[in-house]
């Protein structure tokens, strides 16, 4: 039996290959940028306390304020417009001391500017030169630090590749890790999920994908990789795009370039700051209120608070959503195969009224908080969900392209009235649209519309 076709996603974990151990590369380099961020303004505040070695607060003072509190603010806004944070910054140390030291230099100016217009003309000549001075130095010094540990955590490479050969020849090239898939028996086969779950944890860490593949296996993989939250590529040897946007290269081959990811890592840094926002202050607003439901399903019916059901989420990976239990616990459906109806029998009196007001979606919060889903999004679906009589994958190919983001508690589609049922194919297509249209526009703007316009349908005559 092929175990990676075949099981729970649970009950396994997808191998990580190469340098690739670990944390994502993108959380390598989010960690690295805090921290060159963290040296240049340590820096700056070092430089200022030497300086207060030297002369007097008094002497360092601009309007009343320390110059170091006019400082700060100024050469955070010129390091973020400077790019001193970024991937060619951490692969050129010089490029990165350079764009450091202009934005301290900018600082300089801007502060000596403001001194000016506050007629501070007793500002010590010799602290304002330590304080730059000693911060050039110090920043400096910080970018060869920084650059070790980016050798040591990121091999001296910003962008993780990984590259999966399923058919037709590649060679593995330095920096980039290489994995057989073919051998494994593994590709993404649309009509089985455990195969899609499993390819889409092992490149789940990298940056850049680039597949070999068989001719008659392009359009699922350029499916697939479409659904990623990474850059996607197929090596050519035919003339034949799967609507590619662009074309690369590997080597001294072409690729097709067939996604470069939703969103940027400022995008998903801002999503996620929301996320979490929003989130820990709904858990906290809504403690009581939870805690008096959990106490009324327990009452009413024997049986666990919480219904765990497994989803598929970001990149097509499996993941266990939490709800407040609705129905009776012999009734419950682990596989989602049949939809909830008006008066079905299952639903508890409790269960009836925390779906009718949409309280029984709340523990998702706790999901969002663990990072497996987003407040706002593409829905999640149980892998058994049907369109009439036909599973939701097999109505439409595309659907597996509305998991390029994380899944939300609500969404586009919700907001637009599509929910309950999906009695037929054209339901569910209905969704797939918007959700595609949500992929394919997200701004944190949308976002906010969304959440807000979900108050007015928290209530809604398809919610039962």
């Amino acid at each position: 039996m092929n175990v990676w076709a075949e099981g729970s996603s649970r009950q396994r974990k997808a191998p990580r290959f190469g340098r690739q151990v670990g944390r994502p590369a993108r959380e390598r380099r989010v960690a690295l940028y805090c921290l060159s961020l963290a040296f240049d303004c340590a820096g700056l505040v070092i430089g200022y306390v030497v300086a207060l070695a030297l002369r007097d607060a008094m002497w360092l003072d601009a309007g009343g304020q320390p110059i170091i509190l006019l400082a700060l603010p100024v050469f955070l806004m010129f390091e973020i417009a400077r790019e001193v944070q970024s991937v060619e910054a951490l692969e050129s140390r010089s490029l990165g001391t350079q764009r450091a030291l202009g934005a301290l230099l900018a600082t300089a100016l801007v502060v000596l500017a403001l001194s000016f217009l506050f007629k501070a003309e007793d500002i010590s000549r010799l602290g304002f030169l330590v304080t730059f001075g000693v911060g050039a130095v110090l920043i400096t010094a910080g970018k060869f630090v920084l650059d070790v540990l980016f050798a040591r955590w990121m091999g001296g490479t910003a962008t993780a590749t990984i590259v999966l050969k399923d058919g037709l020849p590649a060679e593995p090239r330095p920096g980039c890790d290489f994995v057989d898939v073919e051998v494994q028996g593994l590709w993404p086969d649309l009509d089985k999920p455990a195969s899609i779950d499993a390819l889409s944890r092992i490149i789940e860490p990298y940056d850049r994908v680039v597949v070999s593949c068989h001719f008659d296996r392009r359009p699922a993989w350029a499916t697939f990789l479409k659904s990623q939250n990474a850059g996607g590529e197929i090596l050519l040897d035919r003339d034949l795009l799967h609507g590619a946007v662009a074309i690369g290269t590997y080597g001294n081959d072409d690729t097709l370039v067939l996604s470069r990811g939703p969103l940027s890592l400022t995008n998903r840094m801002q999503k996620r700051a929301f996320d979490l926002v929003v989130s820990l202050s709904a858990l906290l607003l809504l403690a009581p209120l939870m805690l008096a439901v959990a106490a009324l399903i327990r009452l009413e019916s024997r049986g666990p608070v919480l219904f765990r059901q497994v989803r598929v989420g970001e990149g097509n990976r499996q993941f266990t959503i939490f709800k407040f239990r609705s129905m009776r616990l012999e009734s419950a459906d682990q596989d989602g195969k049949a939809s909830a109806r008006r008066d079905d029998p299952r639903i508890t009196r409790v269960g009836r009224f925390i779906r009718r007001t949409s309280i029984d979606e709340l523990p998702q919060l706790f999901n969002v908080v663990r990072g497996e889903m987003s407040v706002v999004g593409p829905r999640p679906h149980a892998l058994g969900s049907l369109a009439g009589d036909t599973l939701f994958w097999e109505v439409t190919q595309t659907y597996w392209i509305r998991h390029a983001l994380k899944p939300g508690i609500t969404g586009l589609a919700q907001i637009r009235g599509h929910r309950g049922a999906t009695d037929t194919a054209e339901a569910l297509e209905h969704r797939v649209r918007a959700d595609l249209e949500y992929v394919s526009n997200w701004s944190l703007a949308q976002d906010m519309v969304i959440l807000l316009r979900t108050l007015r349908v928290i209530v809604h005559k398809n919610a039962y």
